[in-house]
């Protein structure tokens, strides 16, 4: 699956020519379908021709505002007899960003209840989730939509921006240090070679690309500040 959506994203890349792309944007809808396609059976954003998606940019905003809120300081949590007041007025966006998020994921949710989402045929998260809600034998209890969609939320929020950001980070990095980028395509010639695509035994050789990865980790984290 991520091959697949790699290729997309390279034969988007290579179809824009010399004309300006919007680099965050062809990511993030890159690895919120890849992230789909394991979960949902199905992309979500695009058409398969690797392009960009409104959609996309939307549900991308919606994670960037997630994670800010989740990390700006609210005195109603240090001082509690404020915090019905919500002074700043972060439980009022909130609200209306989980009013947002839950309008998708029950689009999505119905769309796979109906079959017309497409999921895959070797099965996803989505129908596994499905199947133990039907299946439930009164342990516990059974899975209720409200837990599934949080469940897909949380997965969501946790692999796409954070992911796509990080590899935005390794690219620009690498523009700004072309030394570095030489260095890294050298490898890659050497190791892979301009016959084949990489593959997943050629990572344990690669290991300047996986300097960059962690250099990229350690100056730009996804999420710089542990969530409370």
């Amino acid at each position: 699956i991520r091959q697949e959506e790699v290729a997309i994203l390279t034969r988007a890349l290579a179809g824009a020519g010399k004309s300006t792309v919007k680099l965050g944007q062809l990511l993030n809808v890159c690895t919120t379908n890849a992230l789909a396609r394991v979960m949902l059976g199905r992309r979500v954003f695009g058409n398969g021709s690797g392009g960009g998606d409104p959609k996309a940019d939307e549900f991308k905003d919606m994670v960037i505002e997630l994670l800010v809120l989740a990390g700006e300081f609210n005195i109603g949590d240090f001082i509690p007899a404020l915090d019905w007041l919500d002074l700043q007025g972060i439980t009022k966006k909130m609200k209306k960003l989980h009013a947002q998020f839950d309008s998708f994921l029950n689009v999505t949710l119905e769309e796979h209840k109906s079959g017309k989402g497409g999921g895959s045929e070797h099965g996803d998260l989505l129908s596994t989730l499905f199947g133990l809600k039907e299946d439930a034998d009164g342990e516990g209890g059974k899975l209720s939509d409200v837990e599934i969609k949080a469940l897909l939320l949380n997965l969501f929020v946790a692999g796409t921006d954070t992911s796509s950001s990080t590899v935005e980070w390794a690219i620009a990095e690498l523009i700004r240090h072309p030394q570095l980028l030489k260095q890294a395509q050298e490898e890659m010639d050497n190791i892979v070679g301009r016959e084949r695509l990489v593959t997943e035994s050629d990572l344990g050789q690669l290991t300047f690309l996986q300097a960059i990865v962690k250099e990229t980790f350690r100056l730009h984290p996804s999420t710089p500040l542990s969530l409370p």
